[in-house]
């Protein structure tokens, strides 16, 4: 018996450490290079949530009941979308990618979605937002990453009552992770599917499921099943880089790490305790102004030169910059925005041999500045 109990735990020791090993795919360390050369993105936050004009949190910061919520897509209606337009501000702004908000933490889908009601098409506009997006990157030649919420305050299965937010949307029904993952699932597959070539997945919402950001133990309330959820992402597209917004070191099978509102090594916004991860890409995401989502009363906008000097700090620290921009609920972006990005693209114009293609971190940031480094050549950043 305790030989037969011996060799179980052994088992279930080699089990557990198999699951835990990732070994990336060529194709997926050839997309990690090509990620740390691009260097800048554009982030794009918006949905049905925009037609409220408080951000996107604020069908939680609120709590709006999920009946009356569910309004919005009765009257979102972005008729001045125009993805050409989209495409090249961020083209003409410097940005190498886009990532794009599929579904944020409302639930609504950016796309014709075949597993939920609650989505674009079924809005008085009744267009695939994702699909016009995804063939004009393809057309302009601008990378496309993917936003994918992990929580959801709309949806009954997800496990809202051991998450953290969500709490006053009115649900009451008992959830059901094992169908909220199936969920998931099929919504992952049809993403990476329907869309061309995708070449990242970008998570967010796993903290919802533990303490605070800086609490001792950040262990998870449920398990996500990350084995699943990556191995159906790199069996798919097997280059598609993916990262999780958990605010921890990388999990396995994970391929660039991400930092909100820091840049890596500092934590002036309480979310980053977190170290740099030193085998993997990297990208910093801030706003252009204080929201992510359209905040009509959100006039905080950063200077070019903030943006240039977020730019380059982030590139010393061997880092990606993704910009924010949250537009109108018609579809336009906002004209500060664009100005900015535009000033921001001249200077890249000019500049972009030291950001471009460089690596960080050759020495450490200094007072006076960063340096990059390609080949044989230093850039010296002020």
């Amino acid at each position: 018996m305790k030989k037969l109990l011996t060799s179980v735990i052994f088992f279930l020791c080699a089990l557990f450490s198999s699951a835990q090993q990732y070994t990336p795919s060529k194709e997926n360390l050839e997309m990690r290079k090509q990620f740390q050369d691009m260097k800048y993105g554009l982030f794009i936050h918006w949905g049905a949530s925009s037609v409220l004009g408080a951000g996107e949190w604020v069908m939680n910061n609120r709590n709006i009941n999920v009946n009356d919520y569910r309004r919005l897509q009765q009257f979102f209606n972005p008729i001045a979308f125009n993805a050409r337009e989209w495409v090249s501000v961020a083209k003409n702004a410097g940005m190498k990618y886009i990532t794009f908000i599929t579904r944020h933490h409302d639930g609504f889908s950016n796309w014709d979605t075949k597993a939920s009601d609650w989505k674009i098409t079924n809005t008085p506009y009744g267009k695939d937002i994702l699909k016009m997006l995804a063939d004009e990157c393809q057309s302009q030649g601008i990378k496309l990453v993917l936003y994918y919420s992990l929580l959801d305050w709309y949806r009954n299965d997800y496990p809202y009552e051991t998450g953290r937010t969500g709490k006053g949307t009115g649900r009451t029904a008992k959830s059901d992770y094992s169908h909220y993952l199936q969920f998931m699932k099929t919504q992952l597959t049809e993403l990476l599917t329907n869309y061309g070539t995708i070449s990242g997945i970008w998570f967010d919402g796993h903290w919802d499921q533990t303490l605070p950001e800086g609490a001792s133990d950040r262990r998870s309330r449920i398990d996500w099943k990350y084995d699943d959820i990556y191995g159906l992402i790199h069996r798919l597209q097997p280059q598609c880089l993916i990262g999780n917004n958990h605010h921890l070191t990388p999990f396995a099978g994970e391929d660039f790490q991400m930092f909100e509102k820091d840049l890596p090594g500092e934590n002036r916004s309480g979310l980053s305790f977190q170290e740099a991860a030193e085998h993997m890409p990297l990208e910093t995401c801030e706003t252009i102004n204080g929201s992510w989502g359209f905040n009509i009363t959100d006039r905080n906008y950063k200077s070019v030169k903030q943006v240039v000097h977020y730019l380059v700090n982030t590139a010393g620290r061997n880092a990606n910059l993704l910009l924010n921009v949250g537009p109108l609920p018609s579809g336009v972006i906002q004209q500060e925005f664009r100005d900015t990005l535009a000033a921001a693209g001249a200077w890249l114009k000019q500049y972009g041999e030291s950001i471009y293609g460089t690596r960080g971190n050759i020495i450490p940031p200094q007072p006076w500045g960063v340096l990059t480094g390609k080949d044989k050549s230093l850039f010296a950043h002020y």
